[in-house]
């Protein structure tokens, strides 16, 4: 594969791990937290700190992703993010994340030429409070989200040496048919114009061989992926409408679970300059089990294809519903940009997320797809909102 980051964003990373402290062999056992300890003993150890640490950098840097399907490189940079309080080094940091979460993730890079405007008005002293049945919706919504894994290939057969599979966030909108985002079926690592598309057949071999894993979930946010004592497996019939420019893929179930179907919002989402909207997402950030970002997840600014929110997510986030507070689905969350000068609660923020409105998705199926459309429509009854 293509190294994640170039020879000069690792002595960036390198000098800015320096000016930080980083390089205490001490700190080591922290920036690896999360990291395979098997992949771990296959690194040199060397007697410098600082040539210890470029070694790190260079060794991951290489590796596209473990069997587990992490990325060694990604989890060690959000240690290093988490380890770092001095400013400017972790801007360094924080760049160099938000590119390897990207490549990793195949999204595309839809928003990086957009101009970020900065936001003027902030929230204060405002009631936020909810109705005890927030929680009651927002439990049985979680029911129709799966944890998605996705092997490549490539000319019929599985992807070797870097087969590892990819993992992503899928949901209920019919009984039988599951959403995510296309770059999770596509399964490959890249962004902007370096991001492969598989080939049509393989594309939907990945498609059959995709793992949904129901009720994934865990008090923690940590479940050992072999332990199925709550989870419930599906398998995946076929691939029947994906679009990569919408960044959308429907997946059809061998069999439909018994699981509610996810609502939709019949009008895409539209947010007035000061207008306070938020949005929530059930997801499986780092293919881990199942985790939900609430009430705080504020909408930065919408357009008709687009809903831009301040959130917190993380590769195998992928794929998963924005939701209003009446939990209908309003967007499918599909990646993370860096901006610049956006104020988010009177602080300046280094990121904003994005998802593709769902009301565009629907238009595409109804032209590109109409029996799929159908069935959602009729899935969805009389009761969208």
């Amino acid at each position: 594969m293509t190294a994640y980051l170039s020879p000069d964003q690792i002595l960036q990373l390198r000098d800015a791990a320096l000016e930080s402290g980083l390089t205490d062999p001490g700190v080591r056992p922290l920036l690896f937290d999360g990291i395979m300890p098997r992949y771990r003993g296959t690194l040199p150890m060397l007697a410098a700190p600082m040539h210890q640490l470029h070694s790190d950098l260079a060794q991951m840097n290489q590796v596209e992703r473990l069997v587990d399907g992490s990325v060694p490189l990604e989890i060690w940079l959000r240690n290093a993010v988490a380890q770092t309080t001095e400013a400017e080094p972790l801007k360094v940091f924080q760049r160099a994340l938000d590119e390897v979460a990207r490549r990793a993730g195949g999204e595309p890079d839809i928003l990086a030429d957009r101009p970020a405007p900065e936001i003027k008005e902030q929230i204060v002293h405002r009631d936020d409070t909810v109705p005890i049945g927030f929680l009651r919706g927002g439990d049985l919504a979680g029911t129709a989200v799966a944890r998605l894994k996705v092997p490549p290939y490539q000319d019929g057969a599985p992807l070797q040496p870097n087969g590892f599979p990819h993992a992503g966030t899928g949901w209920l909108i019919a009984p039988a048919l599951l959403m995510t985002n296309h770059h999770v079926v596509n399964a490959r690592t890249g962004a902007g114009a370096e991001r492969p598309l598989a080939a049509p057949e393989d594309l939907r071999l990945q498609a059959r061989h995709t793992r949904a894993r129901f009720g994934y979930d865990s008090e923690s946010g940590y479940l050992d992926d072999t332990d199925d004592s709550a989870a419930e497996e599906v398998e995946v019939a076929e691939l029947v409408a994906a679009d990569p420019d919408l960044d959308y893929a429907v997946l059809r179930l061998s069999a439909p679970p018994d699981r509610p179907v996810l609502k939709l919002a019949r009008r895409p989402l539209e947010v007035a300059d000061g207008e306070y909207v938020a949005v929530n997402i059930i997801q499986h950030p780092g293919g881990q089990s199942k985790r939900v970002a609430l009430r705080n997840n504020l909408v930065y600014e919408t357009d008709e294809h687009d809903v831009r929110y301040f959130t917190d997510t993380r590769g195998g986030s992928s794929g998963s519903p924005v939701l209003t507070d009446d939990w209908r689905v309003v967007a499918l969350h599909r990646g993370t940009r860096r901006v610049e000068d956006v104020l988010f609660q009177g602080r300046t923020t280094a990121f904003v997320n994005v998802g593709t409105q769902m009301t565009s998705v629907l238009r595409h199926l109804e032209t590109h797809a109409p029996d799929v459309h159908a069935e959602i429509t009729a899935a969805q009854g009389d009761g969208r909102g």
